[in-house]
């Protein structure tokens, strides 16, 4: 058990971190590209991406929202509520995804092989939103992560 404890910070730290670099790297990078290449481009991309995302991004949302919500059990004080806060942030993230971005997911698939309907601007444009809202959400996760490892570490140094 106490090798749990001490690890954990350091493992929730490195979870909620890939989950907020990896959104990040979407947000600064994959989104801003969509914009420039043509439209058949963007839904074939997306489609393919959304089929090896999806398992990979929610099996981070379940680990970022589980060692947070240990790290919210192993400690005290300080850390329990940074930590705890986290933990709704991680969740928060998972539930844009499950009610925002997913249910898009569908239309945009169909676009890939079918023409868009009218109006498939604005559903691009929510999917962005989603997603933006879902980055800033990870890394508000990691940020508190990272001062409730660092009020962990004091006080572990304090006993």
């Amino acid at each position: 058990m106490a090798v749990i404890r001490s690890t954990l910070p350091a493992f929730t730290t490195l979870v909620t971190g890939l989950l907020a670099g990896a959104f990040g790297y979407g947000a600064a990078n994959v989104v801003p590209t969509f914009g420039v290449v043509p439209l058949d481009v963007r839904l074939t991309f997306h489609t393919a991406m959304m089929r090896v995302n999806e398992p990979v991004m929610q099996t981070a949302m379940a680990l970022a929202i589980l060692t947070t919500i240990a790290l919210t059990l192993a400690s005290r004080g300080t850390t329990r509520r940074l930590a705890a806060t986290a933990a709704s942030s991680a969740l928060t993230t998972l539930l844009i995804t499950v009610f925002g971005n997913i249910p898009l997911h569908a239309h945009i698939r169909r676009w890939a092989t079918t023409p868009p309907t009218t109006g498939y601007e604005d559903i691009l444009q929510r999917w962005e939103t989603f997603h933006t809202l879902r980055t800033l959400t990870a890394l508000a996760t990691f940020t508190l992560v990272i001062l409730a490892t660092r009020a962990h570490d004091r006080d572990a140094s304090e006993n």
